[in-house]
């Protein structure tokens, strides 16, 4: 239970007077790269006699942890001076490799009774001679730990670590060096509720600030997207106000064949597009999506999730995810027979593998060079396997259920018109009206309704800043829905009056290109906002920035298709037709 570090009533662990507090080391790794983590007795220090490894649950082993009991001896309401840890002769070996972690600033990780604790294990100093012409680096490793504990009556409520820069130890141009490691221990009562006792960590100052939240860049884009969706609302009001009156009064004229505009796409508007089966999978993948980070936003907002245990949002995501695995099979099979479609069985299979398909690509990719590189984010063969049975075995299957389920409660498309056999010549459009200039503004736009909470995510996922305004993160995520649909309607509106009833695939694509400019962002964020430098971590981060704007282009081009759905559902039947 101390392992884990939770706080429900059934993990609470109390202690009395010189009991053992467990100090568990879980890993080390460079600062610049939060995902390039190795086991903590990696690095040459004073491993235990026996190893006894932690149990873990799913979410931990995804965040990379690997945690043992650790040889510090640390015992309730005791304070130590200074005890001996371990002598220790480091061979020429180990001092290149302590040299070449201290000048990446490799940080270490401890838990004491759940309570997670960091420190650099050394220091890089420059010293300069004859006005800067000359100098030395010399590189020192911190030998002594201090640990700081407070306590609520029977309970540790607090927890820190920190080293003595007087107890430190060369390293610079040794072939060997006999050393000792030692620690102290000293323990404070503290007035923090143990319920309260992780909320130190929202300001610590060894993760890199809180976060400031630039509530005046946040309230910019609010304005900014409440004035761009009521004015674009107030024109597209009155042009179809506007349309409506003209095109009923022109039921009374003889003139009528004269008239031009969307009215005139009645006959081809509902026409099949073309890669229907693609068309449906995709829109039942992105449903998918939407509902599952619907569902996780939810829950983060009412707290289910603790903000420093990153492990159990990954873990409820892939719970929500194959739960929810239903709604994939249901949307994409109704939606596909809707559309006229057969072969309904191969249309859920790849909307069921649409998503997870391209994740076990990444992931291999990923976790091969993680591998490679013996770090803790590769995951072992026995998490693989539970993941991959948790889709085989209760994903899939649910998505084929849900097949079954949309394929058999389908009724028709619900098209007010009817669908004339020749298709209509589509006029030439100028350059403005064309496909990229439709997806550009269909994806531009609601990025600017996200970029500034983008990067606060960006740095919570790919750093060390610990997240905890889900309430802005909520208000951004509508924000950004309601953008998404709106716009969808206006793009598919002024692409109608053009006269092109080519707008399916058009529909999909203005939300999704929105995903594009997230990837995009990936590419300013990893150059302008990290220090992230190797093979390793650029292949987390572009690999995983890719597959998350990959799910976000699915989401956003799902809702972008049934704004538009509905839209053109709901003039075409408000007008009457031959």
């Amino acid at each position: 239970a101390t392992a884990a570090g939770a706080a429900s009533a059934a993990e609470v662990k109390t202690y009395a007077t010189k009991d053992v507090v467990p100090v568990l080391a879980n890993k080390v790794g460079p600062f610049a790269n939060p995902h390039e983590t190795y086991k903590y007795y990696s690095l040459p220090f004073c491993p235990p006699s026996v190893e006894q490894r932690q149990d873990h649950n799913l979410g931990e082993v995804l965040a990379g942890d690997r945690k043992v009991l650790a040889k510090y001896e640390v015992r309730f309401r005791t304070n130590v001076d200074w005890r001996l840890l371990c002598e220790k002769t480091l061979s020429q070996r180990d001092i290149l490799r302590l040299m070449k972690a201290i000048e990446e600033e490799y940080y270490f990780e401890f838990f004491v009774d759940g309570l997670p604790v960091w420190g650099y294990i050394g220091d890089v100093v420059e010293d300069e001679f004859l006005l800067g012409q000359t100098s030395r680096t010399r590189h020192y490793l911190y030998t002594h730990l201090h640990f700081s504990l407070g306590y609520n009556g029977d309970r540790v409520v607090e927890a820190n670590v920190t080293t003595n820069p007087s107890k430190r130890v060369e390293l610079t141009g040794r072939t060997e060096l006999d050393t000792t490691f030692s620690y102290s221990v000293s323990w404070r009562p503290v007035n923090i509720p143990y319920e309260r006792r992780y909320d130190r960590y929202h300001h610590t100052s060894f993760l890199p600030g809180a976060f400031e939240i630039h509530w005046l860049s946040v309230i910019n884009s609010f304005i900014l997207v409440v004035v761009l969706t009521a004015f674009l609302a107030v024109i597209l009001m009155r042009v179809l106000r506007n349309d409506f009156a003209e095109y009923m009064s022109a039921e009374d004229r003889e003139a009528a064949e004269d008239e031009s505009g969307w009215k005139l796409l009645h006959g081809d508007v509902f026409r099949v597009p073309g890669q229907a089966s693609v068309l449906a999978a995709v829109i039942g993948a992105g449903v998918h999506l939407l509902l599952t980070a619907f569902l996780l936003l939810v829950l983060s907002l009412l707290g289910a999730f603790h903000p420093t245990h990153r492990g159990s949002l990954l873990t409820a995501a892939i719970m929500l995810y194959c739960l929810t695995s239903v709604v994939n099979g249901y949307v994409s099979a109704r939606l596909y027979k809707q559309l006229g479609g057969r072969q309904w069985v191969w249309n859920v299979v790849m909307a069921a593998l649409l998503f997870p398909l391209p994740l076990f690509v990444v992931f291999m990719f990923v976790n091969s060079a993680a591998i490679a590189h013996g770090a803790t984010a590769a995951l072992p063969f026995g998490t693989v396997v539970v993941v991959l049975s948790l889709f085989i075995l209760l994903a899939f299957p649910l998505s084929v259920i849900g097949g079954i389920a949309g394929h058999n409660t389908s009724g028709d498309l619900g098209a007010p018109c009817r669908t004339k056999r020749v298709s209509r010549q589509i006029p030439a459009q100028p350059w403005y009206r064309g496909m990229v200039v439709h997806l550009l503004v269909g994806g531009f736009l609601p990025f600017t309704a996200i970029y500034v909470e983008l990067y606060n995510v960006f740095a919570s996922v790919w750093g060390h800043r610990i997240y905890t305004l889900f309430g802005i993160l909520f208000i951004a995520f509508l924000m950004l829905l309601c953008v998404v649909s709106f716009l969808s309607v206006a793009l598919t509106y002024f692409q109608l009056v053009a006269e092109d009833h080519r707008w399916w695939w058009r529909a999909f694509g203005a939300g999704a290109a929105s995903g594009l400019f997230v990837f995009l962002y990936c590419f300013f964020y990893y150059f302008n906002h990290t220090t992230m430098f190797g093979f390793m971590q650029a292949s987390f981060f572009f690999g995983y920035t890719a597959l998350g704007s990959y799910a976000f282009a699915l989401m956003m081009g799902a809702l972008s298709f049934y704004s538009s759905l509905t839209f053109v559902r709901h003039i075409y039947a408000s007008i009457k037709t031959e």
